[in-house]
């Protein structure tokens, strides 16, 4: 397992494109950036490719979510924005070439019953797979907490797993976080054990207080067993929120982690 940076949340005391040099010289396998569309796509492949840095994720443009909206995955009335931002999503991805692509749910838009939301979702993720697919793309979706985002559609791993049988495609699979889940008080061991085999991305950060690993009370050790019992081989992208003094300064988990995961009995 490797290790990449979220740029959207560490280093952000710099311009994106310098976040690319500062996550290769923490010492970071490589990054993922939430949504990156500020930057021309050609800008950002020619940093990834200087500083030799994969990138392992973006998200598919999500409309008004991050403002409190609904988002658009799940919206019908919204189908024409979504086509739009997949269009872009792949444009994008097609210059800067991501290992995989998250599509977020979104919340539940006013006037929808549930039922209604989740049809559109699965449509509208089963038109993404197929899209990326002919890029070599895989494409991932998330559950999120809905204490940190109220009404927000998929939350728990029944969820995701619910959702994953109903679109039933090859190149989907769950991006599991595991702040998330513990935000929920979930058990994170059991999660991933439902999730076993279609887990195509892990993201972490401690919990309380979505800070680095050693600032909360998440036992990441065990987590990182039990994802080497389920199979998982893929990367884990640290999206966390630094503290006061900088990303640098709380960074001394990370060499901690690449010893643990050359561990043969964790790697």
């Amino acid at each position: 397992m490797k290790i990449a940076a979220n740029l959207s949340l560490l280093f952000t005391e710099l311009p994106l494109i310098e976040r690319v040099v500062a996550a290769a010289a923490a010492g970071f396998d490589g990054v993922e950036i939430q949504f990156p569309y500020e930057l021309p796509a050609i800008l950002l492949k020619e940093a990834l490719e200087a500083a030799g840095m994969p990138l392992r994720l973006i998200n598919l443009p999500v409309g008004d979510l991050m403002s409190g909206g609904a988002g658009l995955a799940a919206v019908p009335a919204r189908q024409a924005e979504f086509e739009a931002a997949l269009q872009e999503a792949l444009s994008y991805a097609a210059m800067v070439r991501p290992a995989l692509v998250n599509v977020l749910p979104g919340r539940l838009a006013a006037g929808l019953e549930p039922e209604q939301a989740l049809a559109c979702l699965v449509s509208n993720l089963r038109k993404t797979a197929e899209a990326f697919q002919l890029l070599g793309i895989a494409v991932v979706v998330e559950a999120i907490n809905p204490l940190d985002m109220p009404g927000f559609l998929i939350n728990t791993p029944e969820q995701l797993d619910a959702l994953l049988k109903a679109v039933a495609h090859s190149n989907l699979s769950a991006q599991y976080d595991l702040y998330h889940m513990a935000r929920q008080g979930l058990d994170i061991a059991a999660g991933l054990a439902l999730l076993a085999g279609r887990i195509g991305h892990v993201q972490f950060a401690d919990y309380p207080g979505r800070g680095a690993p050693g600032t909360g009370e998440l036992q990441f050790v065990p987590v990182l067993a039990a994802l080497r019992e389920q199979g998982y081989r893929g990367w884990l992208a640290a999206e966390y929120r630094p503290g006061e003094a900088g990303t640098g300064a709380g960074l001394g988990w990370l060499s901690e982690w690449r010893e643990l995961l050359r561990d043969e009995r964790l790697s």
